[in-house]
């Protein structure tokens, strides 16, 4: 048998790639699981999304090989999107690159960045896939701590204090995954401060600045940002287009021409509808906002109900697509979890999957209806 790269020694297989075998197993064996643990949107698309993308297909255009910076239309559509919403002007020419998905972004800069032993800070608590391509690049991963009492913001008085001479990147998502903190301008102005000092690329990750957020805040809005800062978006939660793979990379075109350096060796572009698609999805008003939102309200509402049920604490303040709660004292999270998958057929995240500091809480998402919340409360 023919040994496998090294570098697949350093990581496992996705957590919910795994559970989800399990989960599927379950439900095959007649177990009605509710699955309350994945961020997969469930709603539509805004229709003239949809539609856009239907229309796109009677092109001949449609169905050739597309750019690798994506359409010249895309690209202003994400610039003109930024400046909107975040009051942040960036080059549709020269500081835009559409991806097929920010979670493909992640390797792409880490591959235009890394080399193997230099160092990476990453959450923790965190996204799981930070660390994951870090190792696959064997790159070493350094760990920051989050927690609850420094409202899950980076300590950077702490980290100063570390030797960072072999960091090249370091990883910041807020709005947070998975406990909803909020990033601000003060917290990015001293990131910028920050990674100037010690000749560091920032990445924030910004998926869920529109979800249960009426103020949405990009790193790249501070002055001096592009200098140090890449920021990497996504129409999977804002427009529920998750499975369109649809992502942007936005910041200086130095660090730009990099990424793209990898990404044209790697894809051969957008698909040419659902290009069209993510065209008129950045167009949408600020109703559709309203309407998301109203429903992800009714949704948390109820996933509050179902954690006080189970007797966790959380904060209402937080924002995004989950609900982070606090177990009651001495529960181990996957403990937790796998006694309510088995004793009463629900599939919640523990917070263990995004790192050590997740111990003792767990991920709820909105991604459900009302009614398949309703079901779980009634359960326990």
């Amino acid at each position: 048998m023919i040994e496998v790269a090294n570098r697949l020694h350093r990581v496992e297989e996705y957590y919910f790639s795994k559970k989800l075998r399990e989960v599927s197993l379950l439900k095959a064996n007649g177990k009605p699981i509710l699955n309350l643990g994945i961020g997969s949107p469930d709603l539509r698309p805004p229709e003239k999304v949809i539609t856009a993308l239907v229309e796109s297909l009677k092109e001949d255009k449609a169905h050739q090989y597309q750019g690798y910076q994506g359409l010249p239309e895309l690209r202003k559509a994400i610039s003109n999107f930024y400046k909107e919403h975040y009051s942040v002007t960036v080059s549709p020419l020269t500081e835009v690159l559409p991806l097929m998905g920010s979670k493909s972004g992640i390797m792409h800069i880490s591959m235009a960045f890394l080399d193997k032993g230099d160092q990476v800070l990453i959450p923790n608590p965190g996204y799981p896939t930070y660390a994951s391509v870090t190792k696959l690049l064997e790159a070493e991963p350094i760990y920051y701590d989050l927690d609850k009492t420094n409202h899950w913001l980076p300590n950077l008085e702490a980290l100063q204090k570390q030797d960072l001479s072999k960091v090249k990147l370091m990883w910041v998502n807020y709005p947070h995954m998975p406990t909803g903190a909020k990033g601000n301008k003060a917290l990015f102005k001293r990131l910028i401060a920050f990674a100037k000092a010690h000749n560091i690329i920032i990445i924030n990750d910004n998926p869920y600045s529109f979800i249960l957020n009426n103020k949405p805040e990009s790193i790249l809005s501070i002055e001096g940002a592009k200098e140090v800062c890449l920021e990497l978006n996504s129409l999977s939660k804002t427009f529920n287009m998750a499975g369109w793979r649809v992502g942007m990379l936005l910041g200086a075109n130095r660090h730009l021409t990099q990424v793209l350096k990898v990404i044209s060796n790697i894809d051969s572009g957008m698909f040419y509808g659902i290009q069209q698609g993510a065209i008129v999805a950045l167009k949408c008003s600020k109703l559709w906002y309203l309407s998301l939102n109203s429903v992800y309200e009714k949704r948390r509402a109820l996933v509050w109900e179902l954690a006080d049920k189970l007797n966790c604490t959380y904060n209402k303040e937080a924002i995004g697509l989950f609900v982070w709660a606090k177990l009651p004292a001495f529960f181990k999270a996957e403990e937790f979890v796998d006694k309510l998958l088995r004793e009463n057929d629900i599939f919640i995240a523990s917070g263990t999957v995004f790192g050590t500091n997740g111990e003792g809480y767990i991920r709820i998402s909105l991604c459900n209806t009302s009614e398949s919340l309703k079901e779980a409360i009634a359960r326990i």
